[in-house]
């Protein structure tokens, strides 16, 4: 695979602090039960990083001395961890409000099939990646079947009462392009979403986020593969907005990545970007236990023009 962090590391992006804590992020490990094309984590069935008891502990004590309010857990499939439901329960008794980043063919794996019930049981908001309504655009992108697994999975969760905006269990759904170029603006590929999902399926959900596709890991060495990888980071330049920048992800939100080791983002985790903590050259989860991170510097490349481009593009979508 083609390392992209030289190329990256050379692109000038400006200067941005944190502020106060609100989101914990946790990657609990690269292990996935599917392979997609734009995943910026390189995950797959045959990877083996998983977080450890203890550092899910150490996650834990994070978000309880730093007042944050969510736990956002991330992968690979983040299910497929040993710890995931002890997080998930423990997280929850404690008042904190869990996000799953659910990838719903999961949702159908061996072993797996009372997941859903277990999400709903503790209020957990599951963010589905679902990167087209379409059959052929989604299996074209994630492997043969996937788009019937994942509609099946939906049907699922909306059984339970997720989506129906009565409930209170938050469904959202992500959309990716398919390829090297922005994605259409949130709010009318939304309605397209309710449309054809409610029309095709009777599937109802909350929002749908759009996010742009980083140039990183498995998406970022393909552009450099077909010789497109230059051309799309002067799309994501040329279309970057400064207003984004108050409201970029990293701003509130750490990255723990499945060794401990924090970051600002996770796509700063997949370019080996540590955040700064003096005198820590790879700092871990409890460092950061007592320390206030507002006015931290945010480790910056080329990269961060994904989250500023157009609409803007973070975990939680469009920032416009």
């Amino acid at each position: 695979m083609h390392a992209t962090r030289p190329l990256l590391d050379a692109i000038d992006f400006p200067a941005l602090r944190r502020r106060r804590l609100e989101t914990v992020q946790a990657n609990l490990g690269y292990r996935c039960n599917q392979a997609c094309l734009h995943c910026h984590v390189n995950a797959g069935p045959t990877r083996r990083e998983a977080m450890s008891r203890d550092t899910a502990e150490a996650v834990l004590e994070l978000v309880a001395a730093s007042g944050a309010t969510t736990l956002d857990l991330t992968g690979g499939a983040p299910e497929l961890n040993p710890h995931f439901r002890w997080l998930v329960e423990t997280a929850h008794a404690r008042g904190v409000q869990v996000m799953d980043r659910c990838n719903l063919t999961i949702l159908s794996e061996p072993g797996h099939e009372d997941l859903a019930d277990f999400l709903a049981a503790h209020r957990v908001e599951v963010v589905a990646s679902l990167p087209c309504y379409l059959e052929d655009n989604v299996d074209g992108q994630r492997g043969a079947g996937v788009y019937a697994r994942s509609i099946a999975g939906l049907r699922q969760l909306n059984a339970l009462g997720y989506g129906d905006g009565r409930s209170g269990l938050m469904l959202n759904l992500v959309y990716n392009p398919t390829g090297p170029y922005l994605p259409p603006p949130q709010a009318a590929l939304e309605a397209d979403y309710r449309r054809e999902l409610g029309g095709r399926h009777g599937i109802v959900f909350d929002r749908l986020f759009t996010l742009a596709n980083m140039p990183i890991q498995r998406f970022g060495s393909t552009l450099v593969s077909h010789g497109e990888f230059d051309a799309y980071m002067t799309l994501l330049r040329g279309a970057h907005r400064d207003d984004n920048l108050d409201q970029v992800m990293c701003r509130t939100l750490v990255s723990v990545g499945w060794d401990g080791t924090v970051y600002d983002c996770d796509f700063n985790q997949m370019l080996g970007l540590p955040l700064a903590v003096p005198g820590r050259t790879r700092p871990q989860v409890r460092d950061l236990i007592g320390r206030d991170l507002a006015g931290n510097p945010i480790a910056v490349a080329g990269h961060c023009y994904g989250c500023t481009a157009g609409q803007g593009s973070s975990c939680g979508g469009a920032l416009k």
